[in-house]
């Protein structure tokens, strides 16, 4: 069942999404009394009701829940361009971490956490978010690359055959660091400091993991790697860049 979220005006929206009726009471009073509007749910069916009426800006997303499991849901919501997620799990070892970040997660925490590291991570993720959306306004330049159009205002990118390649938060936050320094080496501090996207305290692996992720999407498109590796250093985006309006598709009769 789903509980109204007592939004204030212009508060961004949070979803937690627990079978434990207990953390999760605790966790949307925490985040409410930071000012955020918050809805809970128990399960998918219930989150796919919170989503299809009052939708979020981000959804905390328990492992282990009845039904569809939550690595399941990450990776629908992030294959329909869905909010971005922090996923929440009792298991806590790293093999989970990673398959839930290659599955489109955000940001993933252990369970028990303090709800002010919890409170971290969201507010790094809506930072991300934000700072995203800013750096790709109307009248900004887009950008090209090896036949891949980025519109940034729509935060879409286009292959070479024009098919829409969907994104998660953390990887076009990472797309736009390599596009406003091509052929550079970007070390992962640089990323993170660059992207936005993930404060210090989360570990390094989740940049490896976003750009694996990003790099898969890319190289399904070209023949060659677009985002290489430089051992001991980070990474190069290997690819000469061009900035200017993204085309428009013509509006349907």
């Amino acid at each position: 069942m789903v509980q109204p979220a007592a939004t204030q005006p212009g508060s961004p929206r949070i979803l937690v999404v627990d079978d434990d009726e207990g953390l999760r009471t605790c966790i949307a009073d925490y985040l409410a009394a930071e000012g955020y509007g918050v809805g809970v749910a128990r399960d998918a069916p219930s989150m796919d009701q919170a989503l299809a009426g009052a939708g979020c800006d981000l959804v905390v997303l328990d492992l282990m829940l009845p039904g569809e499991d939550g690595l399941s849901i990450c990776r629908r919501l992030s294959e329909f361009g869905g909010p971005p997620v922090i996923m929440l799990s009792a298991v806590g070892e790293e093999v989970d971490r990673i398959v839930g970040l290659e599955l489109g997660a955000d940001d993933y925490l252990a369970k028990p956490c303090r709800p002010r590291e919890l409170l971290a991570r969201v507010r790094a993720v809506l930072r991300r978010r934000n700072d995203a959306a800013d750096a790709a306004q109307p009248g900004k330049a887009d950008y090209g690359f090896l036949g891949f159009t980025l519109d940034a205002a729509r935060r879409t990118l286009r292959s070479p055959d024009g098919v829409v390649i969907l994104l998660s938060a953390g990887e076009f936050s990472l797309l736009l660091a390599f596009l406003t320094d091509p052929g550079r080496i970007l070390s992962r501090d640089e990323l993170i400091e660059k992207s936005k996207g993930m404060d210090a305290d989360v570990f390094d692996r989740a940049v490896d993991v976003q750009i694996s992720r990003l790099r898969r999407k890319l190289n399904d498109n070209v023949p060659n790697e677009v985002i290489r590796t430089v051992r001991g250093r980070g990474y190069i985006f290997d690819a000469a860049v061009s900035r200017g309006p993204a085309p428009r598709l013509a509006a349907q009769a």
